[in-house]
């Protein structure tokens, strides 16, 4: 199975460039990290390799925001979700703002 995201800057209506991400994995009643990175130029980051299982997604927002000296109510945003078909890709992209956000399951 394969995962990307997409993190689009809702106040400057286009990609979010060097948001860190980390991806953890539900193993045993514990998540454990499994990867992370930061987002391209487009905003864009892929490439991961998931396996059947639950996951969360930490979205380094606040980090984001502070660069852009925007103050933000969100330090961070996290996304769980579930790999259940192992011929799936998994895409979930974030639309983030300030003081708002949104998510999905992309394709």
């Amino acid at each position: 199975m394969s995962f990307s995201t997409h993190v689009l800057d809702a106040v400057a209506g286009g990609p979010a460039e060097g948001v860190r991400l980390r991806l953890y994995r539900l193993e045993d009643g514990a998540y454990e990290q499994v990867a992370s990175g930061r987002t391209d130029a487009d905003g864009r980051l892929k490439g991961w390799d998931l396996h059947e299982g639950r996951y969360r997604l930490e979205f380094a927002t606040g980090d984001y925001w502070k660069a852009k000296g925007v103050d933000t109510f969100y330090p961070e945003v996290t996304v769980t979700f579930t790999v259940d078909d192992a011929a799936a890709h998994y895409h979930v992209p974030l639309l983030a703002s300030p003081f708002a956000f949104s998510t999905y399951r992309g394709s």
